[in-house]
């Protein structure tokens, strides 16, 4: 360091403490500062103190409320609210449900004959806390919750429990279960010698159902996705709290006739036959991936309660599986003589692509899994029938874009004169005047294209839903519903996860192949400009198919397996289709159709053809006008 910088140094230090120091507050006032943060210290305390009374007055109050209903309960019910119950199991080939006394509700669902992803025979689809139910009646005095209630079985078999609460002056409470056939749990709960204790007009009561949904699934990240709070609305259609984001206490406007906590391949449903009044509450919470659960759940709903006992509140509980065809079947074990719709817990997609699932693909799917098959042939099979359906669209877009190769020599030669921007209406113009001599258009191949497209649709929404598929296998995937890792590790990488599927790598290898045959046939076809713009889009093309590879890594192998063997057959078709076209005989073809055309010249151009020759005759038209109209300006000028 030099001297000129040292001497600097020095020079502003003094200035800062020179500054500090004259600037430096006097006696008075550091007193009246510290008088001013003393009182500031002492409100500020005086508030800490006021807020932590108010909160123990608001817990004191609330306890005093809790003991005071607790009393109650206890004095009208003589029972206390304290203890474990008894868990009564009630069971058939399809569920097998735990009820415990304490509450009278399901504490434990197990589904029967769905292996779950740790390979023990049966899916639990909640235990213990996991779930919990509770009736709410507002009494006069206080509140009646049925949680906090100890109530004795009786009438014990394995498809029917009655659990009652009674007190010594004729009042009671009854919950009646029982269980159908499959997956439906009937209940019904009626109160006994208890309308003194409530409001003359009192008709409703209170339920709070919550769940912390378990993760059932291999995939977190695609099971949450289709794991929703489901909703149907009265004389109306499902709906849904978004599945990607927190909501918390959303108000449902309309009334209700069902509630359904819905995972991707189960549900558990609550079916109320007065419905779930207007303005019920709900709420979705996604849960971390490595918690074990997918969401938390709850709806907080009013439905009918009759105090008199005259007339039960009546529930239908469904426990069960994802499964269209048992949806549809379980509906009319229901005894409320409603359009219940459950069936849609089973997304198949938009209108149009619904119906395709609804009376095609469910009726092809159920033929071959009828006759035992594995379901990666179901797969393949259900893929060779719609290429079969859909081959004479196909080979009708083929033989469009063969017929533009072929003619390809011909319209360079006829567009060659327009090759400035400002010419290229004119050599579109020309272009189709060409097609349409040889009687070819170009759309024709463009609309057989986008009639597919529903199916690919319908395929995508299908499978994805198909719980036939869960826990498949077939050659080296495990599983057909969730994906198939060929190297797994243990953080997440943005846009991959933590694994590669081999089916999703097959998946978009067979897209570039695909997409390079398409884009060869259509390069072959473009005349001029059109061929350079092409060599442009390729690359975005071949971009495809690796987007699609960071979309479905998450996806389940069942859906890129049929992906890859979809586009492997349409590839394959391309290249037969390619290989058994003699370009010289449809070139000949054409030339005929073409001498044809030319015999009857005041044929019109039909089609877009003859709307571009239309607007380019009007243009030619106004140009004229124009013309004209300058020159008469201009001799008038002389």
């Amino acid at each position: 360091m030099d001297k000129n910088t040292t001497t600097g140094f020095i020079l502003i230090a003094v200035v800062l403490i020179a500054f500090s120091y004259f600037n430096r507050p006097s006696a008075e006032e550091q007193r009246a500062a510290f008088v001013r943060d003393s009182i500031a210290q002492v409100e500020n305390n005086k508030k800490i103190q006021e807020t932590i009374l108010e909160d123990k007055r608001k817990n004191e109050a609330m306890n005093a409320e809790i003991k005071k209903a607790e009393e109650f309960t206890d004095s009208l019910f003589q029972v206390t609210s304290k203890g474990a119950g008894q868990n009564i199991v009630l069971k058939n080939d399809k569920v097998e449900l735990t009820l415990n006394s304490k509450g009278a509700t399901v504490q434990k669902a197990v589904v029967k004959g769905f292996k779950d992803r740790n390979g023990n025979p049966d899916v639990t689809l909640f235990q213990g806390d996991e779930q919990m139910l509770n009736y709410t009646l507002s009494a006069k005095e206080t509140n009646i919750s049925t949680q906090d209630l100890l109530f004795e079985p009786s009438n014990v078999t394995d498809t029917t429990v009655t659990f009652t609460i009674a007190s010594g002056e004729g009042k009671s409470i009854t919950l009646d279960y029982l269980l159908g056939s499959d997956y439906m749990l009937h209940m019904q709960m009626r109160a006994e010698g208890m309308a003194g204790l409530f409001a003359p007009n009192t008709q409703t009561m209170d339920v709070n159902w919550t769940e912390e949904c378990p993760q059932q699934e291999k995939g977190f990240m695609f099971e949450n996705r289709y794991c929703t709070l489901t909703y149907k609305e009265k004389g109306g259609s499902t709906d849904y709290l978004n599945e990607t984001s927190e909501k918390r206490d959303v108000q449902i406007a309309e009334a209700i006739e069902w509630v359904a906590f819905k995972d991707q391949f189960f549900s558990s449903i609550m079916i109320a036959k007065n419905d779930f009044q207007e303005n019920s509450v709900m709420t979705s919470i996604p849960r971390e991936k490595g918690s074990g659960y997918l969401k938390y759940f709850e709806a907080k709903m009013k439905t009918f309660f009759d105090p008199t006992g005259k007339t039960p509140s009546e529930f239908e509980f469904y426990y069960g599986p994802n499964d269209f065809r048992k949806l549809q079947a379980v509906e009319t074990e229901s005894t409320f003589g409603k359009d219940l719709q459950m069936k849609k817990l089973v997304y198949l997609g938009w209108p149009i692509v619904r119906w395709i699932n609804r009376f095609f693909t469910i009726y092809v799917f159920d033929f071959l899994t009828g006759l035992g098959l594995n379901m990666g042939i179901v797969l393949i099979l259900i893929t060779l029938l719609l290429k079969a359906i859909t081959y004479p669209l196909v080979k009708k877009s083929y033989m469009s874009s063969a017929k533009m190769r072929v003619l390809k020599p011909k319209l360079d030669e006829a567009t060659k004169q327009y090759d400035k921007p400002e010419d290229q209406m004119q050599k579109q113009q020309a272009m189709m005047v060409e097609y349409a001599k040889y009687g070819v258009s170009p759309l024709s191949g463009c609309l057989p294209m986008l009639i597919q497209m529903p199916i690919w649709i319908a395929m995508f929404n299908f499978v994805l839903n198909a719980i036939q598929l869960r826990g498949e296998k077939f050659l080296w995937i495990d599983d057909l519903s969730t994906y198939d890792p060929i190297v797994e590790w243990q953080s997440n990488i943005w846009g991959i996860g933590d694994h590669l599927s081999l089916t999703c790598i097959l998946f978009c290898v067979a897209n570039i192949l695909y997409s390079f045959m398409t884009m060869r046939q259509q390069r072959d076809q473009m005349v001029g400009q059109q061929a350079e713009q092409m060599k442009m889009m390729q690359w975005m093309m071949y971009l495809m198919p690796l987007m699609f590879f960071f979309m479905f890594n998450d996806y389940s192998s069942g859906l890129n397996f049929y992906y890859f063997i979809s586009l492997f057959f349409s590839a394959a078709i391309m290249f037969v289709l390619r290989k058994t076209t003699n370009d010289a005989k449809l070139l000949a073809k054409l030339e005929a159709k073409y001498e044809q055309n030319k015999q009857n010249p005041q044929k019109k151009l039909g089609g877009l053809a003859g709307r571009l020759q239309a607007m380019q005759e009007e243009q030619q038209r106004l140009q004229k006008q124009r013309e004209e109209l300058a020159n008469k300006r201009k001799n008038l000028g002389k």
